[in-house]
């Protein structure tokens, strides 16, 4: 835990809360790739990642809202995401004493950067022809279980939506809603099990306030990126978070 919350772990915890709000105003995923490069430099992980997963629903609300609409045109589809992943949290969250989460972090890494790379080689986005019902629900399942195992509930899930031609509302749409859910137990089952303290509070009434700025601006930019740029802006970001995996 943090002793003094001197100027210095200050403006660690509030460039963390900026850069993952914005993030997750942009893309709707990534929040703790970002935000753990900050905040594991002034805290142990427990009480970072915790805290990353308040910052994370509080701006993942902001950007559910942008797309309120497209959620209620399409619940069957994202059900198919999110129903599967109930099985696989407390699957994952159980795994945490078998399978070593940090051997786990760099498979799902080097699998992102050897997909970022494969994309900017050949410059052309692969879209799916139809929708796979069967497939939507394994992807779902393995993006809870990732979740309850390594906080990686976004990972797997985006690269799957990004290969659906889909207009960015319904790609985000799936996304938020699948994250805050999976996000929303994980932080859940953490509270319950007193992981947050008074210390706890009080960084996050300073990194509350910043995350939703940031997550203002994110959204800012995405309402001005096309479709076809937002899905590339995805394969971008999934490219980043691997290399940010490797690095923490």
């Amino acid at each position: 835990m943090l002793d003094i919350i001197s100027p210095d772990v200050l403006i660690f915890i509030l460039a963390g809360a900026l850069m993952g709000g914005f993030i997750n105003g942009l893309a709707s995923f990534g929040t703790a790739l970002f935000t753990l490069g900050f905040w594991l430099q002034i805290m142990p992980p427990l009480q970072a990642v915790s805290m990353i997963l308040v910052v994370s629903i509080i701006t993942g609300i902001q950007g559910f809202w942008v797309v309120r609409k497209t959620v209620f045109q399409y619940p069957k589809r994202i059900s198919r995401y999110v129903l599967p992943s109930f099985f696989g949290i407390p699957l994952g969250i159980y795994s945490l004493s078998y399978i070593d989460a940090e051997i786990l972090k760099l498979i799902i890494g080097l699998f992102m950067i050897s997909y970022g790379i494969y994309i900017f080689v050949t410059r052309k986005l692969p879209t799916l022809a139809k929708q796979y019902a069967l497939a939507d629900g394994v992807i779902g399942f393995i993006g809870g279980f990732l979740g309850g195992l390594a906080s990686l509930s976004g990972a797997v899930p985006s690269i799957w939506l990004s290969l659906h031609n889909w207009p960015k509302a319904e790609i985000r749409s799936v996304l938020q809603v699948f994250n805050l859910t999976v996000l929303s137990i994980t932080c859940i089952s953490l509270a319950i099990a007193g992981t947050y303290t008074m210390q706890s509070v009080k960084i996050l009434a300073m990194a509350i306030p910043v995350s939703i700025i940031g997550a203002q601006i994110g959204l800012f930019c995405f309402k001005l990126l096309n479709d076809t740029q937002f899905r590339i802006t995805l394969i971008s970001l999934m490219f980043i978070s691997g290399f940010m995996v490797f690095i923490l």
